[in-house]
């Protein structure tokens, strides 16, 4: 878990010698800056594009110190033990962590992208309909993530059922690097990932979109990426809160508005943390696919936990009151001019 040095900006007030905020810290922790995770990941623009102008730490007024991760319970897990402030992360990572911290330990305070999944199938698979699957081995990044949720209900509902229960369908867990490599070699067949790789598996995969997810949602909108916050944080230090929200929205209207700029920036950046390239030509498609913006919404996310319920992830139908804090983000949002987003989870 690799620890970045503060954006550009902080690092031009350190240079001038001005003295910082303490981001609303108690005496103890004077100049300690804001702790925020991220993946870097396109589904995590606004991060990336934050780390890499310093914009975050100029609206903040103090330092960021940037924790990268590379799966969600690894950042669920640093928000309990308190060693990140706040975190972008998947909802089915942010709906587990809230179920099993019974509420205590996050809240979500805002979303970060919508969209961006589908099923990719091999040219060569034989696949042009959905009774093509039996026989089939098909990829998804993690068990138990927002994608392998959607997948094992989806073939659930088009009557497959898994080899682990007697049927001829193979789902199987696989890094999303492993599955290009395993996509190419024609070891699997399909697979229902997200973007970046997506794009990566259509253009260098040789593969073909079979199935948007967005399709499968009431107006094409589901949950990708939040942003959510330690409750101590919050109750602690909400005006804190309000300026990383401020500093997400700002970062997320700069990637809508402009992103032949932006396009090169993310590329960069993910290339920076990753020490990997990431071609242009995919963040385009990328981007193309995935809708940035701060409406956490909660009806999807309702849905979405009740879909890990219904494929035997969650044990109980969940009750996620409370996951949602749109307070500040609204307070943010109308000193903007900008629509209120809705508050609560459905029930």
């Amino acid at each position: 878990m690799g620890k970045a040095v503060p954006g550009l900006a902080a690092l031009a007030l350190l240079a001038a010698g001005m003295e910082l905020a303490a981001c609303g810290r108690p005496p103890s922790r004077e100049g300690a800056p804001l702790r925020l995770g991220h993946f870097p990941n396109v589904t995590h623009a606004q991060a990336l594009y934050g780390r890499a102008t310093g914009s975050f730490a100029r609206v903040l007024g103090c330092p960021v110190e940037w924790t990268q991760f590379n799966a969600g319970p690894s950042a669920v897990e640093a928000l309990f033990v308190g060693a990140v402030d706040a975190s972008y992360i998947g909802p089915n990572p942010a709906i587990n962590g809230f179920i099993k911290s019974q509420g205590r330990s996050f809240v979500i305070v805002a979303g970060a992208a919508s969209g961006g999944a589908a099923l990719v199938v091999r040219a060569e698979a034989g696949i042009s309909s959905a009774s093509d699957f039996h026989g089939k081995t098909v990829a998804t990044p993690q068990l138990a993530n927002t994608q392998d949720v959607a997948a094992r209900l989806w073939f659930a509902d088009h009557g497959y059922t898994t080899r682990e229960k007697g049927g001829d369908l193979t789902i199987l867990p696989l890094a999303n690097p492993d599955q290009l490599l395993m996509f190419q070699k024609r070891q699997i067949d399909a697979a229902w990932t997200v973007e970046p790789w997506v794009s990566r598996l259509e253009r260098e995969g040789g593969g073909r979109v079979f199935l948007e997810e967005k399709d499968l949602w009431p107006g094409g909108r589901f949950v990708t990426a939040l942003l959510v916050v330690r409750r101590e944080f919050l109750a602690t230090h909400r005006e804190v809160v309000s300026r990383l929200l401020a500093a997400h929205v700002e970062a997320t209207l700069a990637i809508n508005g402009g992103k032949e700029t932006a396009v090169p920036l993310l590329a960069a950046e993910i290339r920076r943390e990753t020490s990997k390239e990431m071609p242009e030509a995919i963040l385009r498609s990328a981007l193309a696919r995935i809708e940035l913006g701060w409406d956490p919404l909660p009806g999807p996310l309702a849905r979405a936990a009740e879909d890990a319920h219904r494929v035997g992830f969650l044990r109980e139908s969940p009750n996620l009151e409370g996951i949602v804090e749109v307070g500040p983000l609204n307070e943010v949002l109308a000193a903007r001019g900008l629509p209120a987003v809705a508050a609560g989870v459905p029930r």
